[in-house]
């Protein structure tokens, strides 16, 4: 099975011909079966917000949950371990109705660039996998390191044994500044695929509007065929592919993730009711 979906709901207006607002999550969840929200990553939201977004998608809706930045240890917050596990018991407590309703897909625990393969971190990975116990994790990694090959298999293994999703990022292949596309099944219920787009200057690039310029990138129609063609390879051998697509600097992501549904001919069910278009009189 495959499903697609984009980096949060409100960004992508391309989706709706002459919207003059940002998307709604009812709006989103008329054309897309799963979204990834980076709202826990800043700070944990109240559970009544969280039941709130129950109320606007489809029973079989999913969220792609990035875990909070202190689980993945991102500067800003230095936690002991006391105070991480009573940030994560809170972090619980939040995405209780998701779990309750069936509507979690994974935890998406993406580590920062100078996480790299080392004994520590091992014991790190171990600890907070403990601290989540019961909960779908998907696991990303930013350090090249953990992709030297001995390294990667010893991390397929860990991933495989412990049934954590290796999340798989296609994103510009500028050396030991970048990882590479690896798709590997380690969890039979899930792979996660997220796409960045390929833009290498952006994706360097620092200062304040960085933003704009690093996922600012338009996948080709043939870029996302060699795509079509990897996960058609894949696909006998997991429960679900997903594939996020977070290239939207540009306001990218929605269409290209229009044109690989298209490609893969696959239809998504209960969806909400898609809004009647505003007419263009001018």
């Amino acid at each position: 099975m495959y499903t697609i979906g984009l980096t949060s709901w409100s960004e992508h207006r391309s989706l709706i011909k002459n919207i003059d607002h940002p998307l709604t999550l009812q709006e989103y969840s008329a054309f897309f079966p799963t979204v990834e929200l980076d709202t826990f990553f800043y700070g944990i939201p109240r559970v009544t917000s969280v039941a709130a977004w129950l109320t606007k998608v489809p029973s079989d809706f999913k969220f792609v949950i990035k875990a909070n930045r202190s689980f993945t240890l991102h500067p800003g917050e230095e936690l002991t371990k006391y105070e991480l596990s009573k940030k994560i018991n809170v972090f619980k407590e939040a995405i209780s109705p998701l779990i309750e309703q069936n509507a979690l897909k994974t935890i998406l625990c993406q580590f920062p660039p100078y996480f790299d393969a080392t004994a520590k971190n091992v014991a790190y990975l171990k600890y907070l996998i403990k601290e989540l116990t019961g909960l779908p994790l998907s696991f990303e990694f930013r350090n090249r390191s953990w992709f030297n090959s001995q390294i990667f298999n010893s991390l397929i293994a860990f991933c495989t044994q412990n049934k954590i999703t290796l999340v798989a990022v296609d994103e510009p292949s500028i050396g030991q500044l970048s990882v590479p596309f690896k798709p590997v099944i380690t969890n039979k219920q899930l792979l996660l695929i997220r796409l960045h787009g390929r833009n290498k200057a952006g994706w360097q690039r620092t200062g304040p509007d960085w933003r704009k310029y690093r996922t600012l990138y338009d996948y080709s129609d043939e870029e996302l065929n060699r795509l079509k063609d990897t996960l058609f390879s894949l696909q006998n051998s997991v429960q679900e592919i997903c594939i996020i697509f977070n290239n939207n600097s540009g306001g990218h992501a929605a269409q290209n993730a229009l044109s690989l549904k298209k490609m893969l001919n696959v239809q998504f069910h209960n969806l909400n009711k898609k809004p009647p278009e505003q007419l263009d009189f001018f």
